[in-house]
């Protein structure tokens, strides 16, 4: 609702919302503005008024001596060292305030991204988000200080230029004519409006097709080893090839429009120009001549600066639709309004009733489960029967559409996402780590964390030996995504983390998936540790991982089939004995 309202606006209105962001460098802002004025006003009034009164004083007959010629000359040095000096420090303060706006801007969008579900990143590509994040941002940084500015001091110009003219013209009977030449400056508008509406068409698919760039590196970086694998290089930079060359021609379309402008403006502009002289040098007004060009062209350099202006907004406005789309996504995950404590967990968990869709089709349906803390449980089943789904729902990484989950009888939408995740240990198949130090990737569990209790819960994981034996130890960078280790080793990273949190709900997204035989079989052992009094539920697509359980869910198609011990689903549930015969028997 928010954003269609914002698309109904027009001009400068769609960024209205966003000039508070200057809030934080108003005084540089407004130094800088003030800068901006003094540079307009020594551009367009000064220098025009400095040539009428200066040229007839250094060419009187006769001559000046040459201490007052020097002195009047001297004049103009003066007054371009104001003109440079307030247009550098006007300059400088603007980028200054850009400079921190992109990093609201940017911090603004990102903090939305973490604050929005799951879900929403499965609707919309890495590449893309990141695209928002950096080009758009930065598109939208231009139109709040650069246009802002240029809407101050190009208007100030463009007036000191005016008046300059007003002033040759009281002045001078001769240079009356000449104000007829202003009257062309509203042709220039008509180019404006013109290819204003194309570039806004072509900025916008401009910026989209810079998010499927985007995109296509991020996708083909994150599978270095699978596009090697199944030799797709050539058809990974074809499809790459192909988005450039799109990009290519729409970024031209918008380069065509956006330079047309200038160009347009400038045949106007010598036109009028090139009469003026004419007519002046047949009046023979040298001093007013030559005021009056200067008049022209700081007159006509505001209207040229206003095209870029115009090209600029549109380009920004195509760039905050993109932003708009995250800053205003609705999260389907909210924060509750009054949180509700969640204190002395004991780790209880129950489902109620659950029912729950990612798109159209129901993916659990009609979920009630119990579990006492300290419970075991083992979540097995065929693939896409629910089972990541049910573990999912416990830290709220979705919600469900109908029923309650609730953590010792505290339906967890009632508490804050912050203080449930905090009691809620995960170690999923696929590791992540950063490309930071083992010491802080492992510090992650709890950052509060000390160095001793760091190894002591890499000990727990059978991680501490292999990390010494690394030339840096626990000072070793991992790399990005911890390429530097093997998939063993990140995985037991993983559990050292869920070792040092010490939360007492336990999620298991096949932990042991990545270990050989002899490392599963110390994990195995460590587990049986960890999960000691606390609530586990460990998600089993390999039957050997389920050992430790002391319940068993069976799901299928988001139902539960079946819950009990091993001997109890091996002789009444049929679904589980065909999984675990398939998977010892080698049916």
């Amino acid at each position: 609702m928010e954003t269609t309202e914002q698309s109904n606006k027009s001009g400068i209105e769609k960024f209205r919302p966003y000039f508070g962001l200057l809030k934080p460098v108003k005084t540089q802002f407004a130094g800088g503005l003030s800068m901006g004025i003094l540079y307009g006003a020594a551009s367009g009034f000064g220098l025009p008024f400095l040539l009428y009164k200066i040229i007839p004083l250094v060419s009187a007959d006769p001559r000046p001596d040459i201490w007052k010629m020097a002195a009047y000359i001297a004049v103009f040095p003066v007054a371009m060292l104001i003109r440079s000096a307030s247009g550098f420090i006007n300059t400088y303060l603007i980028s200054f305030c850009g400079m921190r706006v992109l990093i609201q801007l940017q911090s603004r969008v990102l903090r939305k991204l973490q604050a929005l579900p799951l879900g929403f990143f499965h609707e919309n590509t890495v590449g893309d988000l990141m695209a928002r994040v950096t080009g758009d941002t930065l598109a939208l940084q231009q139109v709040l200080t650069k246009v802002a500015n240029d809407l101050v001091k190009q208007p100030v110009t463009m007036i000191g230029a005016v008046s300059a003219l007003i002033y040759l013209a009281v002045k001078e009977q001769d240079v009356w004519f000449l104000m007829l030449f202003l009257a062309t400056m509203p042709l220039i508008i008509l180019p404006l409006r013109v290819f204003g509406k194309r570039i806004l068409k072509r900025a916008k698919q401009v910026q989209a097709q810079s998010g499927d760039i985007s995109k296509y590196v991020s996708e083909n970086l994150s599978a270095v080893r699978e596009v090697r694998a199944f030799n797709l290089q050539e058809n990974e930079i074809t499809r790459f090839d192909q988005a450039l060359d799109n990009f290519c021609h729409l970024s031209m379309k918008v380069v065509k429009y956006s330079n047309i402008v200038r160009p347009t403006v400038e045949v106007v502009g010598v036109f009028c120009v090139s009469g003026a002289v004419v007519y002046m040098l047949e009046k023979n007004i040298i001093a007013a001549a030559a005021s009056m060009l200067a008049a022209l062209y700081m007159a006509y350099d505001p209207v040229k600066k206003f095209g870029e202006i115009h090209v600029a907004m549109k380009k920004g406005e195509a760039a905050l639709e993109r932003i708009e789309y995250v800053l205003h996504a609705e999260n389907y995950v909210p924060e509750p309004g009054h949180p509700v404590p969640l204190e002395n967990v004991r780790g209880q968990v129950d489902f109620e009733n659950v029912h729950f869709r990612y798109l159209e089709e129901w993916v659990l349906k009609d979920v009630t489960l119990s579990f006492k803390p300290g419970s075991v449980v083992a979540l097995v089943g065929p693939s896409g029967a629910g089972k990541t789904t049910i573990a999912d729902l416990i830290p709220r990484f979705y919600d469900v559409q109908q029923g309650e989950v609730k953590i010792d009888g505290i339906d967890v939408k009632s508490v804050s996402k912050e203080a449930l995740r905090s009691v809620i240990s995960v170690v999923s198949q696929d590791t992540f780590l950063f490309n930071d130090t083992i010491l802080e990737n492992i510090r992650i569990g709890r950052p509060e964390a000390t160095d001793e209790q760091i190894f002591e819960a890499a000990r727990h994981a059978f991680a501490h030996d292999f990390i010494l034996e690394l030339e840096e130890g626990y000072a070793t960078v991992v790399g990005e995504r911890g390429t530097r280790l093997s998939g063993g080793q990140k995985q037991r990273i993983a559990i050292a983390r869920a070792f040092l949190k010490q939360a007492p709900i336990l999620i298991l997204d096949e932990a042991t998936s990545a270990l050989d035989s002899e490392s599963e079989k110390k994990i195995q052992v460590a587990l049986e540790r960890l999960v000691c009094e606390k609530t586990v539920f460990m998600i089993a697509h390999r039957f050997a991982t389920i050992r430790m359980a002391d319940t068993i869910v069976v799901m299928e198609d988001g139902y539960v089939r079946g819950v009990g011990s091993h001997d109890e689903l091996y002789n009444s549930d049929e679904l589980y004995t065909k999984l675990y015969n398939r998977q010892f028997s080698g049916d």
